[in-house]
């Protein structure tokens, strides 16, 4: 049975998070108001900036074509699919790397340089290599793809090396140390490297879209644009945000569960 100090800090963490939950939706309402008003008021043009209640009407009036969520999906798949290519590739280089040492210091120089280079750079040759559609792939890719090479390369060697010593020493291969030490123990790097990877991918899809797509919300932006209608780029730009948190919040699920199944097998 818990002790009433340990209740009462408890009850304390609790309150804690329902304030903190609380000033975030304050937060939210305080600037929509004032976006609002300020709309209303002539403080700013609302040609220029649309206004929330212009957004929800919009937003209705798009949906009920179906064109919106068509838009939302294609997005929505191109994100997905670039995240898990992004990972894919990436931690089989990170594998690579730490398989062999003399790999990864032949190749970390051109590591730095790609992860310097403005990947928007590469969308003309995306989009002459891979055509307007898998373009956007290999605009997501080769945004995120790096950052996750050098994450989970860092998790590798953060590992303990104890570890690694002592089942070389009792003659495990370095097939057995990579399946039973190293990947499991590199759990809670994969997964901040998948967080890091939801926005990476997502602003690579987006400037992909942008460059090449035919549909997709960066193209719904681009489109608003050229014709001046902002509400169409303040909506797809407000669903963008909302792809955003439901992709954070399914990779916090996912680190939950995972840490969940790492605590019952220690």
């Amino acid at each position: 049975m818990s002790s009433p100090l340990y209740e009462r800090y408890l009850r304390a963490q609790r309150r804690r998070q329902w304030l903190i939950w609380l000033t975030r939706l304050v937060l939210l309402a305080a600037f929509l108001f004032l976006w609002e008003f300020a709309a209303r008021w002539q403080w700013v043009d609302s040609m220029l900036t649309s206004k929330p209640s212009q957004l929800w009407t919009s937003f209705r009036d798009l949906a009920s074509g179906g064109s919106l969520y068509h838009h939302l999906w294609i997005t929505s798949q191109e994100t997905l699919i670039g995240i898990a290519l992004s990972m894919v590739v990436g931690s089989a280089i990170a594998i690579l790397f730490w398989w062999s040492t003399f790999a990864s210091k032949v190749l970390d120089p051109y590591m730095v340089v790609l992860n310097a280079l403005p990947k928007v750079a590469l969308g003309p040759i995306f989009f002459i290599w891979l055509g307007d559609r898998y373009s956007v792939y290999g605009m997501a890719v080769a945004i995120s793809v790096i950052v996750t090479i050098i994450m989970i390369e860092s998790g590798f060697k953060e590992i303990s090396r104890t570890k690694l010593r002592l089942m070389e020493s009792f003659g495990a291969t370095k097939l057995q140390m990579l399946g039973m030490v190293l990947l499991p123990a590199s759990v809670p790097h994969l997964i901040s490297t998948l967080k890091v990877n939801v926005g990476l991918t997502l602003v690579g899809v987006i400037m992909g879209e942008f460059l090449s797509s035919k549909a997709g919300l960066g193209y719904l932006i681009i489109y608003g644009g050229q014709v001046f209608q902002m509400n169409l780029v303040m909506v797809s730009i407000a669903l963008l945000a909302l792809l955003s948190v439901v992709l954070y919040g399914l990779v916090n699920l996912l680190e939950r569960f995972a840490k969940r199944n790492y605590h019952h097998e220690s």
